[in-house]
């Protein structure tokens, strides 16, 4: 009976459906970096920072009440007419507190949710090249076929309009855009946006708009929600999250906004993938999101200049050359002069200098010969893995 079960295990084979899916470049760089002592983690795109206390408190306060039972499956109430709220103040859109809007785990979930209720098998999807690790397996996960729109330096990692429009088929179904851009940092101006949301009313695309990184801007950057542009709400869905905004990634909130013909479709699947978000997580939103907000300033102040100094010195180290980013907290440094690809180059920087960054390579085939470094750690320890990559690249040379 043993030996029976063995051979029964040995020849499992996974669902098809996992032959292109290979696991996320981040978490395995993330994971190689727990095994060495002083190693200074540049990999995972997380603040450093906490949630504000007053919304801690909230979460503390709901769970003495006893609030840790089953939340409605869209969210609480509170929250939704909060969001409701903040898309009226944000972007001057009305979303129906009840039926155009979700509350999910994290963005992630609202992306695999999302593509799960739109895409039929062979729908083809325009995804950002170099994008989040996420991407690209959702949609094949949705069975979907993804499409790369290529992100390029010679245009500050922004789309391209006439890549766009030759990349679209008569099966392009939806179209992934993400701005403030991970893993590039790169921001779109309110004519380019405008270009690509006449193109999706066109051609008749469902876009999904990744704004997680929304508050996150420097300079005179702007963010401009794509739901705003004339026949974009309709057609939109706004994945949104509070673990970037309040620093609150391991509560896992996210949000979702759209019509209701697109929501109530994304609801069904989240509904039977998750039943519910953490109560507790969403009470602690709530605050974060009724709350002050000079938190969240203070923090995009530092950000900044944690991002004046990382530039500043990777573009003083030979052969690596740094573009400025405009929003979220990435650096998206050109190493292709070091004449190392760059999974090789990050497993490195691992090596000789005890500092994790994440290969270019993880985000899509035009990310390679790029790495991108998180500066959502202390100025300090900043300074010092700076120093480690500086004497690392001059051993190398």
């Amino acid at each position: 009976m043993h030996d029976e079960a063995h051979l029964l295990v040995s020849d499992f084979k996974p669902a098809e459906r996992l032959k292109h899916i290979k696991p996320s470049g981040i978490r395995r760089f993330f994971a190689l970096a727990q095994k060495i002592p002083d190693v200074i983690n540049l990999s995972v795109g997380e603040p450093d920072f906490t949630p504000p206390r007053h919304a801690l408190d909230a979460g503390w306060q709901a769970a003495k009440e006893g609030k840790t039972h089953y939340a409605p499956t869209n969210g609480i109430r509170e929250l939704r007419e909060a969001l409701t709220q903040k898309a009226y103040h944000d972007y001057g859109l009305n979303y129906d507190s009840n039926s155009e809007i979700l509350i999910t785990v994290g963005g992630t979930e609202a992306f695999f949710s999302a593509l799960a209720s739109l895409v039929n098998p062979g729908d083809e999807v325009l995804v950002p090249n170099p994008g989040f690790v996420l991407y690209e397996p959702s949609v094949r996960l949705a069975g979907g076929v993804p499409v790369s729109v290529p992100l390029l330096e010679t245009n500050d990692f922004r789309l391209s309009i006439d890549d766009v429009m030759s990349l679209i088929t008569d099966k392009s179904r939806v179209m992934i855009l993400n701005y403030p851009n991970n893993p590039t940092g790169a921001v779109l101006s309110y004519d380019e946006v405008a270009a690509l949301a006449k193109i999706a009313v066109e051609r008749d695309l469902i876009v999904i708009s990744d704004e997680v990184y929304e508050k996150i801007i420097y300079d005179d950057a702007k963010h401009h929600c794509l739901a705003t542009f004339p026949g974009m709400r309709e057609r939109t869905l706004v994945v949104n999250s509070f673990s970037k905004t309040y620093a609150m990634t391991g509560l896992r909130v996210g949000y979702v906004y759209g019509p209701k013909e697109l929501i109530s479709s994304v609801w069904l699947v989240h509904q039977y993938t998750v039943a519910c978000v953490n109560s507790l997580a969403q009470y602690v939103a709530l605050a974060a999101l009724r709350g002050p907000q000079d938190r969240v300033k203070d923090m995009v102040q530092e950000f900044d200049r944690r991002r004046r100094l990382v530039y500043k010195r990777l573009n003083e180290i030979e052969g690596v050359n740094c573009a400025l980013p405009k929003g979220a907290f990435y650096v998206f440094p050109n190493i292709k002069v070091l004449g190392m690809p760059s999974e090789e180059f990050a497993a490195f920087l691992i090596r000789e200098a005890h500092v994790t960054a994440v290969p270019g390579s993880a985000f899509g085939s035009y990310g390679e010969g790029y790495i991108r470094i998180s500066y959502a750690s202390a100025y300090e320890q900043l300074k010092k893995a700076l120093d480690r990559i500086e004497q690392a690249v001059k051993h190398l040379r």
